[in-house]
């Protein structure tokens, strides 16, 4: 009976393996039959296990299976992981002979000494994982950081590697785009604009070298930069500022510059002269700084008509920017008056749905302004009068008499304050019609 059920179906002998196991476990006595089914149902098992594995090996790309895959195996098919062999050394086997025919396969462990390790010093503290961030290279040209090597090095670690042709090129820390006549261009229109001894006439044919001269497209970051950093470092030289917006005046002028792509490089400089606390020193007359910031909404009124299509953000983010220092009554009045001439130079309709309903308030809170002058004063009258006419549109606008109502309509609009200011002017009958037509009280 025993020698017709040796073997199974598998590779398992219930005779000897499934038997072991049982005797191991205490059971004796374990019929045939059952030592037989068992057998065929762990190898069902372990080709399952085997499939599963397998698939994780493959899609890992790998040709060898290991302890990892068939952990991955027991947790796909919900089956207790095995314990202790999830290591990345490879498994020693050692062979053992216990008898004729008979050899034993098993792991060669270390033996550990629990008091060795219990009076081994403790390992150092690891570091925190941090992480940062710099440039490996900008235009296949490294930056001379520290975090990339240093050109020696690089070359050094070619030639170890066995490349030494002569056609390997190591390119230069710096990238020199420019020819050494427009560097030479460059060096001498700045000196021209930033000295002192420099007379009108040479400043003169500066400007309208830059605003005629072809082929200086290359140098249009370069000079927007540098009237960036003079604008930031001479806010108290309205003379240097006013040069300053001629020289982007002159660049956004000129027909052969393609200057599209700076225009986000080229608003900050022109927001900062609109909006600036404080523009020219203290020994200079108020009449400087509005002088600058006039210039300075004018190229904004350039660039909104020029770009205003093209940038579709352009015009509400400028807008959004202007009307915040407008209605900030902490604000300067310098401030408050560059913000309403840009609002003014971005449109009319700017100034029919932002400004207009914010003037009556306004108004209040800049007459009840103890530390405004009568000169600030009229300053911004005059500011509220342009952004007022903006209104006006020459082909529809009317001579139609305004009568008593339409002047209590205007000033319970705008105010007692700004309408006594429009009363005062001689074209006050097309300003207050525009108003009332613009907000639809005609």
């Amino acid at each position: 009976m025993a020698s017709s059920i040796k073997y199974s179906y598998t590779l398992w002998s219930p005779a000897d393996t499934v038997r072991d196991v049982a005797e191991g476990l205490g059971i004796v006595n374990l019929p045939e039959d059952v030592a037989k089914a068992l057998a065929m149902d762990i190898e069902y098992r372990i080709n399952e296990v085997l499939e599963q594995a397998t698939k994780f090996m493959k899609h890992s790309k790998r040709t060898s299976l290991t302890t990892a895959d068939i952990s991955n195996a027991f947790r796909v098919l919900n089956i207790e992981p095995l314990y202790g062999y999830d290591s990345a050394r490879p498994l020693r086997f050692r062979e053992a002979i216990l008898g004729p025919g008979q050899t034993l396969y098993y792991i060669d462990d270390d033996e550990v000494d629990f008091e060795k390790i219990i009076n081994m010093p403790l390992p150092k503290v690891p570091r925190e994982v941090s992480f940062t961030a710099h440039w490996l290279a900008i235009e296949g040209v490294q930056p001379a950081i520290p975090q990339n090597p240093l050109p020696a090095e690089s070359r050094t670690s070619m030639a170890t590697s066995g490349n030494t042709s002569a056609e390997v090129e190591v390119k230069p820390l710096v990238k020199h785009a420019l020819s050494r006549e427009l560097q030479l261009y460059f060096e001498r229109v700045v000196t021209v604009l930033t000295e002192d001894s420099s007379n009108g006439t040479m400043k003169n044919a500066v400007l309208n070298s830059l605003g005629n001269d072809p082929g200086l497209h290359q140098l249009i970051p370069y000079f927007i930069q540098f009237v960036a950093e003079k604008i930031r470092l001479n806010l108290r030289d309205a003379s240097m500022l006013y040069l300053m917006l001629q020289v982007l005046h002159r660049l956004l002028t000129n027909p052969t510059i393609f200057i599209e792509p700076y225009i986000h490089s080229v608003m900050p400089p022109i927001l900062t002269l609109l909006v600036g606390k404080r523009l020219g020193s203290s020994q200079s007359s108020n009449e400087d700084h509005y002088q600058v910031r006039d210039f300075a909404a004018s190229l904004l009124q350039q660039v909104c008509t020029q770009y205003g299509d093209t940038y579709h953000t352009l015009k509400p983010r400028v807008t959004r920017t202007l009307l915040k220092a407008f209605m900030d009554s902490s604000k300067s009045i310098g401030t408050q008056y560059g913000a309403l001439s840009g609002l003014r130079a971005i449109g009319p309709e700017v100034i029919r749905v932002l400004v207009l309903g914010n003037l009556k308030d306004w108004a209040v809170v800049i007459s009840s302004a103890s530390s405004v002058t009568d000169e600030d004063k009229s300053r911004l009258g005059k500011a509220v009068l342009e952004g007022l006419r903006a209104l006006i549109d020459p082909e529809v606008a009317t001579m139609d008499e305004v009568g008593d109502s339409d002047k209590e309509k205007f000033k319970e609009f705008v105010g007692p304050e700004v309408a006594k200011l429009v009363f005062e002017v001689d074209d006050w009958e097309v300003i207050v019609k525009a108003v009332l037509d613009s907000q639809k009280f005609s």
